[in-house]
C-alpha cells in the first residue's frame, strides 16, 4: 500500500507544459520535473524552451522541447506526437499558454480580442483534445486559469477576463465529458498576482496600490506557491478530484 506522499510521486508519467519558454511555464516544468515527470515542453520561442529543458535534465529527468504554436491545432497534435514518439506517453497536460491585455473597452479592436481568447481559451481547448486522444486513465488535464475569470481588480480587461472565464468553464465540460469515460480527470488553477512577465508588463504603482492591498496576505505570489496545487491535481493525491478550480490567489477573492 503505498504511503500518503507516495500519492504525490509522478514517477514514470509524462507531463506536457505549454508556454514553457517563461515565467510560470518554467517554474511548472521544473517543479513537475522534482516530483518526478518526464516532460514535453512546448512554446514559440525556441531558444528560451532549449534553457527550460536543461533545468528539468539538471532534475534528472528527461525533457523534449518542441517549437510550438498552441494557436494551431496541428501544432497541438505535433507537441504530442513528440512526446508520444520520444518519451512513450502523455499523463498530464499543463495548459499554461497564455498572455495578458489591459485595454479599454471602447478601445478595444476586434483583432486585439481575438487574438487573445484564441491563445488563453481555444489554444487550450486543442491542446485538451490533442493530449485527451492519447491519454490512458488515470491521466489529468490541469488548466491554468486566473482569479480575474472570477473577480475583477479595476483594469480595463475584457478579452483576458472573458477568456479565463472560459477556461473554468471548458474545464467544467471537459471534466463532465471525460472524466466517466475516458479517465481523465479536468481541473483548474486560478492564480492571483504572481511576479511573471505578465505582471510585469503593469505600473508598478498600480500593482502596490491596489492588487496588494486586496490580498489578505499582502504580497504578490511567488512561482513556487503554486506547485502545491500543480502536484496535487497531477498525481494521484486527487484521483477523486474533477471540475474544480482552485484559486492561489493569497486571499485576493475574500476581499
Amino acid at each position: 500500500m503505498s504511503s500518503v506522499l507516495d500519492r504525490f510521486r509522478l514517477d514514470g508519467k509524462v507531463a506536457v507544459v505549454t508556454g514553457a519558454s517563461s515565467g510560470l511555464g518554467v517554474q511548472f516544468a521544473q517543479a513537475l520535473a522534482q516530483a518526478g515527470a518526464d516532460v514535453v515542453l512546448g512554446a514559440r520561442r525556441e531558444d528560451k524552451l532549449l534553457e527550460t529543458r536543461e533545468l528539468v535534465e539538471a532534475q534528472g529527468r528527461r525533457a523534449v522541447a518542441s517549437r510550438c504554436d498552441v494557436t494551431n491545432p496541428d501544432d497541438c497534435a505535433a507537441l504530442v506526437a513528440a512526446g508520444i514518439s520520444e518519451l512513450g506517453r502523455v499523463d498530464v497536460l499543463v495548459n499554461n499558454a497564455g498572455v495578458g491585455t489591459a485595454v479599454p473597452a471602447l478601445k478595444e479592436t476586434p483583432e486585439q480580442f481575438r487574438s487573445v481568447v484564441e491563445l488563453n481559451l481555444s489554444a487550450c481547448y486543442w491542446m485538451a483534445q490533442a493530449c485527451a486522444r492519447v491519454m490512458q486513465p488515470g491521466s489529468s488535464i490541469i488548466n491554468i486559469a486566473s482569479v480575474l475569470g472570477l473577480t475583477s481588480t479595476g483594469l480595463p480587461q475584457a478579452a483576458y477576463t472573458s477568456s479565463k472565464a472560459g477556461v473554468i468553464g471548458l474545464t467544467h465540460d471537459l471534466a463532465q465529458q471525460w472524466t466517466g469515460r475516458k479517465g481523465i480527470r479536468v481541473n483548474a488553477i486560478a492564480p492571483g498576482y504572481f511576479a511573471s512577465e505578465m505582471t510585469d508588463q503593469f505600473e508598478h504603482d498600480w500593482i502596490e496600490t491596489t492588487v496588494v492591498p486586496r490580498t489578505v496576505h499582502g504580497r504578490l505570489g511567488s512561482p513556487g506557491e503554486l506547485d502545491g496545487a500543480l502536484i496535487f491535481l497531477a498525481s494521484d493525491a486527487s484521483s477523486y478530484v474533477t471540475g474544480i478550480t482552485v484559486p492561489v490567489d493569497g486571499g485576493l477573492l475574500l476581499t
